[in-house]
C-alpha cells in the first residue's frame, strides 16, 4: 500500500496545499458505487491520520456501507474555490475498521466539537452511539490542483 507521503510530494505547493486541507478540512464527499453502478456522493466528516488512511463514521446499516461491501474503491473530494481551483481528491479503497468509537478518538473529537456539541447538540457519547461504524479509506492516490 503507498503511503500518502509517497504520493504527495510536500515539497510541493500542492502537496502543501493537500495536506493542509486534509488536516483542517471538516467536511468531504464520499464517492462509493452502487452495485448497479451509480455513483452515490454523501457528506462526511472525517480525520485524516496525516500519513495513508482517514478516519471516518457510518451510521449503521447505510448505502455507503452496503456499497462498500460490494466494491471498496471510493474516492474522497474536498470542495475547490468555487473558481475550478484548489481541489484534492483522494482515491483509495475503504472497509469497516476496527478503530475506537468516536468519542474515544481526541483527535476526532477536538475537530468536531462545534459541530457535534454546539449545532446538533449532541454528546460526543450520543453521536459515537448513532455514528457506531468506524470506516477507514486506505489513501493509495491523491490528486487535485
Amino acid at each position: 500500500m503507498a503511503r500518502l507521503r509517497d504520493v504527495v510530494d510536500e515539497r510541493t505547493e500542492f502537496g502543501q496545499r493537500a495536506a493542509q486541507r486534509l488536516r483542517e478540512e471538516h467536511l468531504a464527499w464520499l464517492t462509493t458505487v452502487s452495485p448497479s453502478g451509480q455513483p452515490q456522493p454523501v457528506l462526511v466528516w472525517f480525520l485524516w491520520d496525516g500519513d495513508s488512511s482517514v478516519l471516518l463514521y457510518s451510521r449503521p446499516n447505510t448505502p455507503k456501507l452496503r456499497n462498500i461491501g460490494e466494491n471498496p474503491r471510493v474516492s474522497l473530494h474536498l470542495d475547490g474555490d468555487g473558481r475550478g481551483g484548489n481541489a484534492v481528491v483522494c482515491l483509495g479503497q475503504a472497509r469497516v475498521s476496527d478503530d475506537r468509537p468516536a468519542n474515544e478518538v481526541s483527535d476526532y473529537v477536538e475537530k468536531y466539537r462545534s459541530l457535534i456539541v454546539d449545532r446538533n447538540r449532541w454528546t460526543p457519547e450520543s453521536f459515537a452511539a448513532d455514528y457506531s461504524v468506524p470506516m477507514r479509506i486506505s489513501v493509495s492516490r491523491i490528486r487535485g490542483h
